[in-house]
């Protein structure tokens, strides 16, 4: 089994995007949106949820008012100040630590695992999907990227699925982090501005540190030819694998606005044509790598 996490140092790039026209490509799959704080995959996947967990992680302390004597021990010892004069835990304040639920002396104190979010296994019309979603403000989002690529492998090994194809979530943190250990391969988008040049550079360190095989692609690239080389030129001195480019085209927009990926809208499109190539070099990649 082997899996390929599209990436990105940055949002907005259309690595979404991207990763949707592979799904249509690909044979033999399982879908993964690892981009669990803003998922937005199921948009165009337009899943039917199989499966639906809870999703807990963290936990914050709560006061039994029935058995609090008020003592202070608690508010004293909490360095967050997350307990109130009127001892309420604040939520938001408390940072799990446990510190007044050891001391307690009344036990008073219950220490709940909170639940974050959701994550779900569905089938869609280029098959399996496995997806998240978590909660407002919720942490732990690379516990739950974990989590996702996990069931993800597990249900490809179900269905003896020899891929997984991983939307990966921007930036260079813990959620990357979470969604590229132990990947087969990275593919990086990124586009033609000084921030994603930056970006990228960011993301291919990042990529190197792990030994990770990375390629990278530039969408929109006629928007800038000038800065295209540029990024090109220092993608090969980072050790990644210049695939190819994608040129701005409308065709992307209209087809998500449709729920579509681009070869369901119009398969004769020229960026199409480009994305059918990249797609080519990535499965050639793919095959020449052992299985993670």
């Amino acid at each position: 089994m082997k899996e390929l996490v599209v990436i990105s140092g940055k949002g907005g790039t259309g690595k979404t995007t991207l990763l949707s026209a592979f799904a249509a490509l690909a044979e033999n799959k399982v879908v993964c949106d690892a981009d669990v704080d803003a998922a937005d995959l199921h948009l165009i996947m337009i899943p039917k949820v199989r499966r639906c967990e809870s999703f807990q992680s963290g936990r914050t302390a709560m006061i039994d008012r029935d058995k609090c004597t008020e003592c202070g021990l608690c508010r004293d010892l909490c360095r967050w100040d997350a307990i109130s004069e009127d001892f309420q835990v604040d939520p938001l304040e408390c940072e799990g630590c446990g510190v007044c639920v050891h001391f307690c002396p009344e036990n008073a104190i219950e220490f709940p695992l909170n639940t974050c979010g959701e994550w779900f296994i569905s089938e869609t019309r280029f098959g399996p999907m496995v997806h998240a979603r978590l909660g407002i403000a919720e942490e732990n989002s690379g516990k739950l990227v974990s989590l996702v690529r996990q069931e993800a492998k597990k249900l490809a090994e179900e269905r003896k699925l020899d891929l997984i194809l991983t939307d990966g979530p921007p930036g260079v943190g813990c959620p990357v982090i979470a969604s590229i250990g132990g990947a087969t391969a990275l593919l990086i988008v990124t586009e033609p501005t000084l921030s994603g040049a930056h970006d990228m550079v960011r993301v291919a360190e990042l990529a190197a540190h792990f030994k990770l095989p990375g390629m990278m692609c530039i969408n929109k690239y006629d928007l800038n030819v000038e800065q295209s080389q540029k990024i090109e030129e220092t993608a090969v001195e980072k050790g990644l694998a210049v695939i190819g480019r994608i040129p701005f085209d409308p065709v992307f927009t209209k087809a998500m606005v449709q729920g579509k990926t681009i070869f369901e809208y119009d398969g004769s499109s020229e960026a199409g044509v480009w994305v059918r190539d990249i797609w080519q070099k990535v499965e050639a990649k793919l095959r020449t790598l052992n299985s993670a």
